[in-house]
């Protein structure tokens, strides 16, 4: 295989990932991985505990070869936007490539009949999802559920872990743009939603978890030498700015965002006249039907000023490549490229200055969050920068 791809926020990079480029290098003898990466905010609707440039920077001292940005439209949303934003940015490549993803369960024919029976919407299913929605559940438990309810039979641990999720979206939004989904699910160890280290068992959560408490030396060894000694401390303050946008907002212009739906936006801006702080304000937002996730999501959302018709034009028109990062001895990764990619290639300021429509209001919030993530953080990260390590 000579490209095999990887969809990441590395956030931070541990042990877990150099043992997926190690598999992905050794057992399936891929010639180049490729890296797709969050930028500054993260799909949880965070900021990233380190900033882009520095991340794909360890990525590629993990081994990547080259390490690209996943647009901030697709990158602070939902599992099923987040990925076809990410496989969308993947084809403008214009090669052909296998998708490697981390998984607690399932094999590669397990994702993709279940992924068929997801993207065959019929008459009945909607129906179905419909009824099931009135009873309070969230979406995307409602579409398992309503196959489940039609008789559909499936693997039902793919939909019991966040890593599964993700990866049956992955092979969705690759069956749906028509490319055969040559995937490569790798069995993980460890719980992705495990808040503390127990036992050796860790997860990218709780390792932040744990510098938020400053006590560096409890992750110490589950964390590569060149991103261990990258740490500063965390969380950034940004519930002031989160919490003062929120204020400003007007309601209808809240409800424009992606999931702020059902009348969400008038419940959240309610909830902003007595909570002054964004842990308060998801606590009290938070429900059955609306997960603590989403909400930091909208208002991450609604900060940057991402709404849910540009993430609507992002996935429907071309947009770029943006590079963060390459291995100096495969520069010549860059020029291959640039012959195959069906979008610019971004690699310095003057390649976007030429972007339009679509391509340019989604890389203005690139740009919009990369300066908020300075402003907060105190660094002066360039945005038209490209590392070559």
């Amino acid at each position: 295989m000579k490209f095999c791809c990887v969809v990441a926020e590395y956030n931070p990079l541990h042990v877990g990932h150099l043992k997926q480029i190690r598999y992905i290098k050794e057992e399936l003898k891929a010639e180049n991985v490729i890296v797709i990466m969050s930028g500054n905010f993260t799909q949880r609707g965070e900021p990233a505990v380190m900033n882009k440039f520095v991340r794909a920077k360890q990525a590629v001292l993990a081994g990547a070869d080259l390490v690209i940005e996943l647009p901030t439209v697709f990158a602070v949303e939902n599992a099923e936007i987040f990925a076809k934003g990410a496989i969308k940015t993947l084809n403008s490549l214009g090669v052909n490539y296998g998708l490697c993803f981390g998984v607690e369960s399932g094999a590669k024919e397990d994702y993709i009949n279940l992924a068929t029976l997801l993207n065959d919407e019929s008459k009945e299913f909607k129906k179905g999802l419909k009824e099931i929605l009135e009873t309070g559940v969230s979406l995307a438990k409602a579409k398992f559920l309503t196959l489940k309810k039609l008789g559909k039979e499936y693997d039902e641990s793919l939909v019991d872990s966040p890593n599964n999720v993700l990866g049956l979206e992955y092979t969705k939004a690759l069956l749906k743009s028509g490319r055969s989904a040559d995937i490569y699910p790798m069995p993980r160890s460890g719980d992705h939603n495990l808040e503390v280290i127990k036992k050796g068992n860790f997860s990218a959560r709780s390792i932040r978890n744990v510098i938020k408490t400053g006590k560096l030396k409890k992750v110490k060894k589950y964390l590569p030498a060149y991103v261990f000694e990258n740490i500063k401390p965390y969380p950034f303050e940004f519930d002031k700015i989160t919490m003062a946008k929120l204020i400003t907002t007007d309601t209808e212009i809240l409800g424009k965002i992606a999931d702020c739906t059902e009348g969400l936006e008038n419940r959240l801006k309610a909830l902003s006249k007595d909570n002054n702080t964004v842990d308060s304000l998801i606590a009290r937002a938070t429900t059955k039907r609306y997960t603590s996730s989403r909400i930091r999501r909208i208002l991450i959302n609604n900060l940057l000023g991402i709404d849910a018709a540009l993430v609507k034009d992002g996935l429907e028109n071309p947009t770029f490549i943006k590079v963060l990062a390459v291995k100096e001895e495969r520069k010549d990764l860059i020029s291959e490229l640039s012959n195959t990619v069906k979008v610019p290639l971004i690699t310095r300021k003057s390649d976007a200055d030429g972007l339009t429509k679509t391509a340019k209001a989604v890389f203005i919030k690139d740009v919009t969050a990369n300066d908020l993530y300075n402003l907060v953080s105190g660094e002066k990260q360039n945005e038209h920068l490209t590392l070559f390590i």
